[in-house]
């Protein structure tokens, strides 16, 4: 699962975004309204946590831009602004809940996974394909109901192509949604095709039905029997 942080103060900034990574969570962080603007209109996430006060700009007007771009992902507001007018606005823009600052982070991630778990499958978090089943929120995979043991990366692959079954995905596409966008970097993509030989042999020793087919000079694609 991949959020976006948008907070442009560094110690809250940083703070979140360690506490999500050590959830598991694949993690992208703006400090500005420019800067999380750029990221809104070129990835997708499946939860933002969003700041109202940035510099260059209000996160009020960035729900109103991810509008416009027709984007669909979760939000949340975390401010220190608790007037019950910006909640309103920010709730009639589009953000799925408000959080004030100060706040728990335990409460945080809560919020964050039942907004997942409320996009998902009304209200499942489970994904099923053919006799493979995929538990995000506990990270575990089952084939024919015994449980698949996959390393982190082999698992953000399997979720990522079975909430996208039979979609061709390019490389850049599946690199940026399970390590980031500072991917960017990599000299080349000899990671991602390890991670994927080995999630494909895994799932055929196990039995699974489903396939991750290699398109060749594009990317992969999952396909069921």
């Amino acid at each position: 699962m991949k959020i976006l942080i948008i907070e442009d103060e560094k110690g809250m900034r940083e703070t979140l975004e360690t506490f999500f990574v050590q959830q598991k969570f694949v993690v992208e962080t703006a400090h500005d309204f420019d800067s999380g603007l750029s990221k809104l209109s070129v990835y997708d996430y499946d939860c933002v946590l969003l700041d109202i006060t940035l510099p260059g700009g209000s996160g009020l007007d960035l729900l109103t831009e991810m509008k416009r771009l027709n984007k669909r992902e979760s939000v949340i507001i975390i401010s220190a602004r608790d007037a019950i007018d910006d909640k309103v606005l920010g709730l009639e823009l589009g953000a799925d809940d408000y959080l004030p600052k100060p706040f728990h982070l335990a409460e945080l991630n809560a919020r964050v996974k039942s907004l997942i778990r409320r996009n998902q499958s009304g209200g499942d978090m489970s994904v099923s394909i053919e006799n493979v089943k995929l538990l995000p929120d506990k990270r575990t995979v089952f084939v024919n109901d015994e449980e698949l043991p996959l390393n982190r990366k082999e698992f953000d692959l399997l979720y990522y192509f079975m909430v996208n079954p039979d979609r061709l995905l390019n490389k850049t596409t599946l690199t940026e949604a399970v390590w980031g966008d500072n991917i960017d970097q990599a000299d080349d993509l000899e990671f991602l095709y390890s991670q994927v030989k080995n999630l494909r042999r895994k799932l055929k020793t196990a039995g699974a039905t489903i396939e991750i087919k290699a398109v060749y000079g594009f990317g992969y694609k999952l396909i069921s029997e």
